[in-house]
């Protein structure tokens, strides 16, 4: 934990990220192997939870809040696990929504608004950038379990999954590429998909302008 202070504490963030990102592409090659790819990625996501625990500061009530979404998450788990039962989809993609934003939120703070850049900003600015491609993975997760032919592409599954697919789906919308491969069938599920769109493209115009201001101020305060 003494390793991990303010000036390097978005790189753990964001290799947690990474490794998510990873493990769930990864889930259909170890799930048809040996049956441990939905609890590889549920084990990843609770590691992401630790490490913005450990090394994040957003506030008195960070910590708090972390703590109680960990809390609510490995009790979810401990449910599923034992009575299998449909309902607790929805909680646990809520959980993981609410963990999204509010890491989201809390980095956005710290990184656009500091009034500096360095090493660990520029790196913080690439987790938000994750986040909110994961924010909006989970709602497309989320749709999925209201509407299952909502997108066209993705199959009828559970939400771990369909993780790797909703994610790629995100950041391919993110990033406004638009394959192809996957593509929103319902009206609601359109909208959700161009708001990504357009908050991509302007994340990208507020991510680059705050970072040369804060250099610019930088540079006049030397």
């Amino acid at each position: 934990m003494k390793t991990m202070n303010r000036h390097h504490n978005f790189i753990y963030l964001t290799l947690s990220l990474v490794f998510t990102l990873l493990v769930s592409a990864l889930f259909p090659y170890v799930e048809n192997e040996v049956g441990i790819g939905a609890y590889g990625l549920k084990a990843m996501l609770l590691a992401t939870f630790a490490v913005t625990l450990v090394s994040l500061r957003f506030g008195q009530y960070w910590r708090p809040f972390i703590a109680v979404l960990i809390a609510v998450y490995i009790s979810l788990a401990i449910v599923q696990y034992l009575l299998l039962m449909q309902e607790r989809e929805y909680l646990f993609l809520s959980v993981l929504l609410v963990f999204f934003i509010g890491t989201a939120y809390g980095t956005a703070r710290q990184v656009l608004f500091s009034g500096h850049v360095d090493l660990n900003e520029v790196v913080g600015s690439i987790a938000i950038f994750l986040l909110v491609g994961l924010i909006w993975a989970v709602f497309y997760l989320l749709i999925m379990e209201a509407s299952p032919d909502a997108f066209n592409g993705l199959e009828q599954n559970s939400w771990v999954a369909n993780f790797s697919d909703a994610a790629y789906f995100s950041f391919v919308t993110l990033t406004t590429l638009g394959y192809g491969d996957i593509s929103p069938a319902t009206d609601f599920a359109r909208v959700v998909v161009y708001l990504e769109a357009i908050f991509g493209v302007f994340y990208m115009a507020v991510v680059v302008a705050s970072l040369i201001n804060a250099n610019q101020n930088q540079t006049k305060d030397q």
